[in-house]
């Protein structure tokens, strides 16, 4: 068995972090799934802009929709509704095992909208709708426009990956918006099963923090963060809120960890995969990350659900000079800006690629 299968044995789903159209057509993501316990993926703009920018696998497709009319935001939704359906096909019969716990694909809202609820909830239903696929997430930013998203997205039905969360109190808050739109649907007598996880970012903790600490507090705090935000999960799972929902047939949501391949050139590939062990979560890994890992990952010991000694970490973080709360609201506007520059390069990228195939 080899290290991805022995975390799937423990209870933590692996999610590949990438999505390519050669990836879905060659076979490739189908052996992952296989062979190294690979239970679903999630995409976003950066993602896709390698995708189309770096390789000729969507010029035929580029040319076709855009001589049919289609340019800019509506030529890439239909590029990605088409890789994403593809493989949630591939993960379907993962979602029917487990009831719909796992086997889902995630699809981003356009980052343009991160300052905008009611835009972001009218996106979230149309990008759902037109997939029509009841594995495909739909990914809204946990910004404080992208709250009251969540919770409207989610009373009209439409299973949410919440994205950029960064604090336990950003994740706090990402769970109460889910669980007020389940509760809103149990009250309208509408079916409340509506799936979700809430994605936690970890690496740029650390990044953002290297040159403020001392060597022996250096990629500490990307792990602390996500044992606090762990331990928050593990009180939500056993509170008389959510066994409520729970004893009525809702599936919980899931913490996820995101941004979980090490940056620090003095870290092991799997330095925060090892670290992030933990029952009922998902690891969204990026494809060099899981391979580097089925090669050589050593799964740590479980995240304690009291959170072990992250306080006393954080504390030490703090006294030497970071402050914690402003750093992950920075934190959480830096990915959403670094989310429209990737996208305004997707766009530019796919214009280029259009008037070089229709000229």
């Amino acid at each position: 068995m080899n290290p991805a299968n022995s975390l799937h044995a423990l209870g933590q789903s692996l999610w590949l972090d990438n999505i390519t159209r050669t990836l879905v057509q060659d076979g490739t993501l189908a052996r992952y799934i296989r062979e190294i316990a690979v239970t679903g993926l999630t995409s976003n703009p950066t993602i896709f802009e390698q995708a189309i920018k770096n390789g000729h696998v969507y010029d035929e497709a580029i040319r076709t929709k855009a001589a049919a009319g289609l340019s800019d935001e509506a030529l890439f939704f239909e590029l990605a509704i088409e890789d994403l359906s593809a493989a949630a096909d591939l993960f379907a019969p993962e979602f029917e095992r487990t009831l719909g716990v796992d086997g889902w694909v995630s699809l981003e809202v356009s980052p343009l909208l991160a300052d905008e609820t009611e835009a972001t909830v009218n996106a979230a239903v149309d990008l759902h709708a037109r997939a029509a696929k009841p594995n495909l997430y739909i990914k809204i930013p946990g910004t404080p426009a992208g709250i009251p998203a969540i919770e409207e997205a989610i009373a009209a039905g439409v299973p949410v990956n919440v994205t950029l969360l960064f604090s336990a109190e950003q994740y706090l808050a990402a769970a109460e918006a889910w669980t007020r739109g389940i509760e809103r649907r149990l009250d309208a007598g509408l079916p409340a099963n509506v799936s979700s996880v809430a994605s936690v970012f970890v690496s740029r903790w650390d990044g953002a923090v290297k040159a403020q600490l001392p060597t022996t507090l250096h990629n500490r705090l990307g792990v602390a963060m996500m044992a606090r935000c762990y331990r928050e999960y593990r009180k939500l799972l056993i509170s008389p809120r959510w066994q409520k929902l729970i004893s009525v047939g809702v599936s919980p949501q899931r913490l996820l960890f995101a941004s979980t391949s090490a940056k620090d050139p003095a870290l092991g590939d799997s330095y925060y995969v090892d670290a992030l062990a933990a029952p009922d979560t998902v690891n969204t890994i990026p494809e060099k990350t899981l391979l580097a890992y089925v090669d050589s990952g050593n799964p740590g010991p479980l995240l304690p659900p009291t959170g072990g000694d992250c306080e006393t970490v954080l504390a030490s973080i703090a006294a030497a000079g970071v402050d914690i709360d402003a750093l992950a609201t920075k934190l959480q506007r830096d990915g959403a800006a670094s989310f429209v520059k990737s996208w305004q390069d997707l766009i530019a990228c796919l214009a280029e690629k259009s008037q070089k195939k229709s000229g």
